[in-house]
């Protein structure tokens, strides 16, 4: 696999860019956990979300950054942390953080309204479905490693980073859709997506198992690398995926209507219908 040559200068300007980007994700979500908080005093805004969105940009920051992003470019096994941090550990970490919640409550109405109907429309619907996040997020992977496209990546700046955007929209999308607590309106029940996240954590295992065998896998690295790489993707994503059933657990009991206990039925009461 090629390696990629940076100037000194280039490799920094590479490294700061994220850096100030990420910098600002975390201003403007404190920005506006802040004005939640002030908005609504006695709703506030869960500390526990805000720690969340700091654990996704911490994770995309290491993605992103030295040591991780240099080997990257060097290494498939390096390329392959990267995208288990991009693809997999950093959209759950961020979409646990509930971002869209945070400014459905921060908006003003007429902005909020606006968001909501575009939560609402048909192609944000068939987009947060399910089905069609899991063909987009490990569907995608079929197509990266078993044709020449992901060899193509490794050439063009501008098709890596394009290759990273995909991992962290594709990724956000299906854990969202999973077990987002953001509105979902298309979202169905827990079994159905108990079965998607199911054939999520098959597919997975499939590809990994292929590239380890180097079966139909086109990808231009030493075969120690590739296996290795391989090795990473099956352990990281099935951690990654039992996270992501623990949290759709934990979602599902957090909604789950309370029933009201019958209150008690006085003796007298008894005694008399008896």
């Amino acid at each position: 696999m090629p390696a990629h040559e940076h100037t000194a200068g280039g490799g920094a300007l590479e490294a700061l860019l994220p850096a100030l980007a990420l910098s600002a994700a975390v201003g403007a979500y404190l920005l506006l956990a802040h004005r939640a908080r002030r908005r609504n005093p006695a709703l506030g805004w869960s500390r526990r979300r805000t720690t969340w969105f700091l654990t996704g940009t911490l994770l995309l920051g290491m993605a992103l950054l030295p040591p991780v992003a240099p080997l990257a470019h060097e290494d498939f096994r390096g390329h392959m942390v990267q995208h288990m941090l991009i693809g997999m550990y950093a959209p759950l970490a961020l979409v646990l953080a509930a971002p869209v919640t945070l400014l459905l409550r921060t908006l003003p109405a007429a902005r909020g309204r606006q968001l909501t109907a575009v939560l609402h429309s048909p192609a944000a619907r068939v987009i947060a479905h399910p089905w069609v996040a899991l063909m987009l997020s490990t569907g995608s992977l079929a197509v990266l490693y078993f044709t020449p496209l992901y060899n193509a990546t490794t050439g063009s700046p501008a098709a890596h980073w394009l290759l990273h955007a995909h991992f962290l929209l594709s990724g956000w999308l299906f854990a969202h859709a999973i077990a987002g607590p953001d509105p979902a309106p298309s979202r169905p029940g827990v079994r159905a997506r108990l079965v998607c996240l199911g054939v999520a954590i098959a597919a997975h295992a499939v590809i990994s198992q292929l590239m380890y065998g180097g079966f139909w896998v086109d990808i231009h690295a030493p075969i120690s690398e590739v296996k290795g790489g391989a090795e990473i993707m099956y352990y990281g994503g099935d951690i990654a995926e039992l996270l992501l059933a623990a949290a759709l657990v934990a979602t599902w009991r957090t909604d789950r209507p309370r029933r009201t206990p019958r209150s008690p039925v006085a003796p007298q009461e008894m005694s008399a219908s008896a």
